[in-house]
């Protein structure tokens, strides 16, 4: 009897898998990850779901083939977007090349868990009549949301990102995120699907409403950006000068290499000197060593500041020692015109198996599988750092792609955010690409200027509206100069917060309750 189940299962299955709705999700899959950098455009993402609403609605008929269809657009997708881990953990974890395959094609399958939960709960709001306008957007959002911060998060290429070259669009974000965005999305793609698949007045009329809600948005785009210029014009500035050493990963922490690093950076840096009480900013650990220890290259370091008579921003690694152990950090300091510390932050955020590891205490065997990986430890808090009467929110590296990292320095008061970043680990795949995309929301859902040193590229000024002022190109040595405004803007989003994703999470359980007491009193 089991074995007959067991084949009926495997039948079922393989006769899915056959099928022309796995076609339709792994088209969805591909129009997905095409939507983003480094080649792709993000015109696709507002049909990339159609296809797989229609395998779904159309060609599903089991809440197991939801997951499955779900699943493998979430792989497709994935694979596409995040193959770069692969080259990570190869060429600088060391592992052969079918283990990288492997960890990403791990990670690649956790994120795809959350395409799956997607269309199974589209299924079940099929079958309970719900409108997929509504319930599309709203699961989406959460399911985003959840993916973002679960497990320590990872908000890569949330689908909003793929509009970060849709500049008007993107002013929206400064009311609800970049979710916000992911939300218009979604709701256009299901809006379309009903027009198509049922052709009714009805499904044109919701279409029409929802074209109406973007132009709307598009026109609020138009008039809150030529507020803001106007805002900048009278704002007082600054000139800033960033540095992109273009230090290859494979020699940066060489003890023999640390004269040469340091003398590359002060060559960029005065070779065409800053005007004096300008803002130098270096990428996330520029120094190869801890500034905090005093030796010649910590003098030469200072004596830039010096020389510039600038502000001056740079990563460097820093410790603290205690009677039972040494805690170290991934920190930027903020020297001034005098060459004396005025602030440090360390890292709050780390990024898991790359900073620290998880659970190393917990499971005593992690220990042995993690044997010479670097450990850091987190700061404790987003502290902005004082520049004379003005004060920096700083971001290093992964922290640029935290909405609410941006935010807490802007509600501290922060008038001007600063990126420091290593992007050498990626190569020249897209990665660095992407990174940068999804900083420039935190300009905008902020109201601030954004300034990124990024050691191999891209180094970039933002300006609050999310427009690109300047930036350099990956793996060329060379320093970005201009003048940003400081901003003291209010926006919704910097204020509260997600409430956008809280209603959706707030609608989705009213929905679960209310379904659940039908059912009961049904069954009565």
């Amino acid at each position: 009897m089991e074995h007959n189940i067991l084949l009926k299962y495997l039948s079922s299955t393989f006769r899915l898998l056959t099928s022309k709705a796995v076609f339709l999700a792994a088209i969805s899959g591909a129009l997905l990850f095409l939507s983003f950098p480094k080649y792709g455009s993000g015109m696709l993402a507002w049909i990339a779901l159609i296809p797989l609403f229609w395998a779904t609605m159309k060609e599903t008929t089991s809440l197991r083939q939801g997951l499955l269809l779900g699943f493998i657009t979430g792989l497709i997708c994935n694979i596409g977007v995040i193959y770069w881990i692969a080259y990570v953990v190869v060429n600088y974890g060391y592992l052969p090349l079918y283990q990288g395959i492997i960890v990403m094609l791990l990670l690649a399958c956790y994120l795809s868990l959350y395409t799956a939960l997607f269309t199974a709960g589209l299924v079940v709001c099929c079958r309970r009549k719900i409108s997929l306008c509504f319930a599309a957007p709203a699961l989406w959002i959460c399911l985003e949301y959840c993916k973002s911060y679960f497990l320590t998060g990872f908000p890569w290429e949330n689908l909003g990102y793929s509009q970060y070259l849709n500049n008007y669009l993107i002013q929206f974000a400064d009311v609800f995120g970049v979710f916000g965005i992911s939300f218009l999305i979604v709701l256009a793609n299901a809006a379309l699907f009903e027009v198509v698949s049922k052709r009714s007045k009805k499904e044109f009329i919701f279409l029409a409403a929802v074209a109406l809600i973007i132009i709307s948005v598009l026109v609020y785009g138009v008039n809150r950006s030529k507020y803001v210029e106007e805002y900048l014009r009278k704002a007082k500035g600054i000139e800033v000068s960033l540095v992109q050493g273009n230090i290859d990963q494979s020699v940066k922490w060489n003890e023999k290499f640390q004269k040469e690093t340091i003398n590359i950076y002060e060559e960029i840096t005065l070779s065409s000197l800053p005007i004096a009480g300008s803002l130098i900013v270096w990428p996330e650990t520029a120094l190869p060593f801890n500034y905090q220890d005093v030796n010649v290259y910590q003098k030469q370091v200072r004596g830039i500041s010096l020389k510039a008579k600038s502000w001056f921003i740079f990563g460097s690694t820093s410790y603290e020692n205690s009677k039972t152990n040494t805690d170290y950090y991934n920190s930027a300091y903020l020297l001034s015109p005098d060459g004396d510390i005025k602030g440090k932050y360390n890292k709050v955020h780390l990024v898991p198996y790359g900073e620290y590891v998880p659970l190393r205490n917990v499971f005593p065997f992690i220990k042995k599988l993690t044997a010479g990986m670097g450990d850091f430890t987190a700061g404790t808090g987003y502290n902005t750092l004082v520049m004379g009467d003005k004060k920096i929110g700083i971001l290093i590296c992964y922290e640029g792609i935290l909405p609410f990292a941006a935010r807490t320095y802007k509600k501290a008061g922060a008038e001007l955010l600063v990126n420091i970043t290593n992007d050498a680990w990626f190569g020249a795949t897209s990665a660095p690409f992407q990174h940068f995309s999804m900083t420039i929301f935190r300009a905008v859902e902020n109201r601030l200027y954004l300034v990124r040193a990024a050691n191999t590229g891209i180094s970039a000024i933002v300006d609050p509206n999310g427009k690109i002022a300047a930036e350099t190109s990956i793996f060329e040595k060379t320093s970005l100069k201009g003048n940003i405004k400081y901003s003291t803007i209010k926006t919704i989003y910097a204020q509260y917060g997600d409430i956008l994703v809280f209603a959706c999470f707030s609608l989705i359980i009213i929905c679960c309750f209310a379904l659940f007491f039908k059912r009961r009193e049904n069954k009565k």
